[in-house]
């Protein structure tokens, strides 16, 4: 039965109905044969090979099935496959060319983020759907899938297109691989065009040999960034300082790469490089140091400049905004992959030196700021964070750096105040304007529940609306209600379970998970007893129940059931480095007074 159009139906889609499932799959296999490029969003774990099968099932010869299942995906035999769930999942792809815009990796999550629509909402099982309704959400489907390459004049086709050029790798490659399988085929592009040997890792290891210093962070093979510990509390007026591009400009300026460390050249070995005992050769430019170089420097001078450009129209800028990104994705990555023992041109030496002299630089710096009479309230990497300094000596201190370490430092932002956990990388900054910038805080993270992220935004509120230290008191006793309130909400249960669920996708099936069963795997294979499809790149919503397991997926759990303390661990853990930076202590608000308190 067609049944009633919803409102969701398409105007002017031509629908076609067959007699048997056979005819239906002859004639997708005929439109896929008929297009360059086939979009899909998880096509590689779902919607081809369940085509392939039921095609083989069906009794099609395998000649007129299109599909071909390949360990890395689904191919075709004519065109290329794009899976924008891979693409999309990658995190060079969310993080850098996506600023984080989406959180979760499903196609309703990506499109509402960056298409502004979304599914179709549906609230039965697909069998028991009209054809009207089935066919509204698999056309809102398709139509966001393809909308996601077409939006703002095919920026992401543009992008993947961009990409490719920049790792010469094909398109159905790409979209599959993670940045460092990007990088490793452009730097061997690189290799044979020149017709230089590529060596094995071994040689590399035998010729280079091990890291020296040594990690501070359990599992590292060596040294990391400098990060200053801050101290706990409030400052008004702080101004932060970036180096532009640290690691990409160490690289270039010292001529780092993994041919010219600890190079062969007797007359090179005075040329150590800070904080180590390796050199660096003179004699040669180093690979990774001339293609860094050149692909910073066309994003600094040429795309970053573009991007800010008024005079351009709002989409070019949009567009050389996402290249600039994605430069910077290369730019970035080019130093992490020579520390990760999985790349097959893994030298520790090269990825020790990039952050050894990126100690030196910040180390250095931090020293001449509080020699000019500068105070560095903290140091994070590649950045300072200095107390009302004035104008005429940031501008000394940027002439310093470029003078004396060859490096670029700049101001990033301005804060109105800043309140510090006292914890390394955890801080709140709060911006002439209002809004806030939250660092490392556990409330701005995807999987807390609902109730308590509604609490922390609100607590971020209050603080956006403080001007001066006179007025902390009054707001640090409204954080204080308000945290007592989400307290109280949870004891006497006046909240709903989707407000106490936690959000955690599910990155593989769930026979995948052998070793551990994380909470979230738990959950899902409680749904799959009852009868629910779940899969990988689905969403599970669970809650934290009394029982023997701990958990419950929403769609099987009661109010009554709630492990209240679990949850108030929850809200402690969430609100803890916020409250720390504040000088209130989480159990006075509970009710809980501190012992000192009697005496």
């Amino acid at each position: 039965e067609f049944g009633h159009k919803p409102l969701e139906y398409p105007e002017n889609v031509e629908i076609e109905i067959f007699d048997s499932e056979r005819q239906l799959i002859a004639e997708v296999f005929t439109v896929i044969n008929s297009y360059p490029i086939l979009l899909t969003f998880n096509g590689d774990n779902f919607d081809l090979p369940y085509l392939y099968y039921r095609a083989k099932r069906l009794g099609f010869n395998e000649k007129h099935i299109p599909v071909v299942i390949a360990e890395e995906g689904a191919r075709l035999k004519k065109g290329i496959h794009i899976d924008l769930y891979r693409f999309f999942n990658n995190k060079a792809i969310q993080v850098y060319a996506f600023g984080g815009r989406y959180k979760e990796f499903t196609l309703d999550a990506i499109a509402s983020a960056l298409l502004g629509y979304s599914k179709v909402v549906i609230e039965a099982v697909a069998s028991d759907l009209t054809l009207s309704e089935l066919a509204s959400y698999n056309f809102r489907d398709a139509q966001l899938t393809l909308n996601l390459t077409t939006f703002n004049d095919d920026l992401v086709m543009k992008l993947i297109i961009l990409l490719m050029r920049i790792s010469r790798l094909s398109m159905d490659e790409l979209t599959r691989h993670a940045v460092s399988h990007w990088i490793k085929n452009m730097l061997y592009w690189i290799h044979r065009k020149n017709n230089y040997l590529i060596p094995l890792a071994e040689d590399i290891m035998a010729e280079k040999g091990e890291a020296v210093t040594e990690a501070v962070i359990k599992g590292k093979k060596y040294a990391g960034a400098i990060v200053v510990k801050p101290p706990a509390g409030v400052y008004f007026n702080v101004v932060v300082m970036d180096f532009a591009s640290l690691y990409p400009s160490i690289i270039k300026k010292w001529n780092l790469s993994y041919e010219t460390v600890n190079c062969s050249h007797s007359d090179c070995r005075s040329n150590v490089i800070p904080e180590t005992k390796h050199w660096v050769c003179r004699r040669r430019k180093g690979i990774t140091a001339l293609i860094t170089g050149l692909l910073r420097d066309f994003r600094v001078k040429i795309y970053k400049k573009a991007a800010k450009n008024k005079a351009l129209g709002e989409s070019e800028r949009a567009w050389y905004d996402i290249v600039q990104q994605a430069m910077k994705v290369f730019i970035n990555a080019s130093y992490g992959v020579f520390g990760a023992s999985t790349f097959p041109l893994y030298c520790p030496p090269a990825a020790e030196s990039v952050t050894a002299i990126g100690r030196y630089a910040i180390k250095s710096t931090i020293s001449k700021a509080q020699e000019i009479g500068l105070k560095v309230l903290y140091g994070d990497t590649d950045s300072l964070f200095l107390h009302s300094p004035p104008e005429d000596k940031i501008k000394e201190l940027e002439r310093w750096v470029e003078e004396e370490l060859g490096l670029e430092i700049e101001v990033d932002k301005v804060y109105r105040y800043v309140a510090f956990s006292g914890r390394k990388k955890n801080y709140i900054g709060i911006y002439p304007d209002g809004s806030v910038d939250v660092k490392g805080l556990v409330g701005k993270k995807r999987n807390t529940p609902e109730f308590v992220k509604k609490a922390f935004y609100s607590v971020l509120e209050a603080l956006g609306k403080v001007k001066s230290p006179e007025e902390f008191e009054k707001v640090k006793n409204l954080i204080r209600e308000i945290v007592k309130e989400s307290y109280n909400k949870l004891r006497n249960r006046e909240l709903t379970l989707d407000e106490l669920a936690f959000k955690v996708f599910l990155s593989k099936n769930v026979e995948e998970y052998v070793k551990t069963v994380p909470q979230h795997v738990r959950a899902a294979k409680m749904l799959k007893e009852v009868g629910f499809d779940v899969r990988k790149g689905d969403v599970i919503m669970f809650v934290k129940v009394r029982s023997k397991y701990g958990v419950k997926p929403v769609q099987l759990a009661k109010i009554s059931e709630i492990d209240v303390n679990k949850y108030v661990e929850n809200i402690e853990s969430t609100f803890e480095q916020l409250l720390d930076a504040l000088n209130i202590e989480f159990k006075e608000i509970m009710g809980i007074s501190k012992l000192e308190a009697f005496f």
